[in-house]
């Protein structure tokens, strides 16, 4: 079983492929504004980079944020577009999860936090477990004051990854020795991750409908918040 993976939610694009056996190849593009067009180019020269006919492909599993609006539409739209193309099924996973999915291997709790701009924050808890970790709580977006005082309120040690956590890193160190901050090598979630993570749930056949498979937006685009504001000035 060979499975694509493709995460586009952050300003890094990344794009893996992998089997049972581990990771074949692997890619991560830096996007600049504006250059969402890298996913496809991207997809098409890792498959050249490791031998594998898309015709191989048992699998697609994309990236559903939260992130950046325009970078989750474009790569959820290519995953479900070769899906469709070569008949194999398809899956969709939380960016978050993927991203605490990474640093799995500690005994802290894990916060993901990826920056939502505008001076927020996506963020989410997990508690790592044996393969794994379990997500406790929903995805939640505000300012990285307010992940201060969520962290205060919980009497135990926290692992922070993403790169929220990096650009509000003043911020968040007010909390001292109870936050720990991962490197910024784990700044974005990685389609490495996400394939490890997609192809159990392909081994149980535990795909999902195409149809299911949007973005995590958590809250209002910025055109949406613009038009809201318009309306409440007239």
């Amino acid at each position: 079983m060979i499975v694509l993976g493709i995460e586009t939610s952050t300003p890094q694009t990344s794009v893996a492929i992998g089997s049972e056996q581990g990771i074949l190849a692997a890619t991560r593009v830096a996007r600049t504004h504006g250059g969402d067009e890298v996913v496809a180019p991207t997809v098409r020269h890792l498959l050249d980079l490791a031998g594998v006919e898309p015709s191989r492909l048992s699998g697609v599993a994309v990236g559903l944020g939260p992130g950046l609006f325009t970078g989750m539409r474009v790569g959820i739209a290519t995953g479900r577009g070769l899906a469709q193309v070569l008949r194999i099924p398809i899956v969709g996973m939380a960016s978050l999860d993927v991203l605490a999915f990474g640093v799995r291997y500690t005994r802290r709790l894990i916060c993901a936090v990826v920056d939502a701009r505008r001076g927020e924050v996506f963020h989410a808890f997990y508690r790592p477990m044996h393969g794994g970790v379990a997500r406790e709580g929903t995805y939640q977006v505000g300012t990285a004051e307010r992940l201060v005082g969520e962290i205060e309120a919980r009497p135990e040690e926290v692992l922070l990854v993403g790169n929220g956590a990096l650009v509000y890193r003043r911020v968040l160190e007010e909390l001292g020795s109870q936050v720990e901050f991962v490197s910024a090598g784990h700044a974005f979630p990685d389609a490495a991750a996400l394939v490890e993570l997609a192809v159990p749930r392909f081994v149980r056949e535990e795909a999902d409908r195409p149809v299911d498979v949007v973005p995590y937006y958590v809250r209002k685009s910025d055109a949406e918040i613009a038009w809201d504001r318009r309306a409440r000035s007239a």
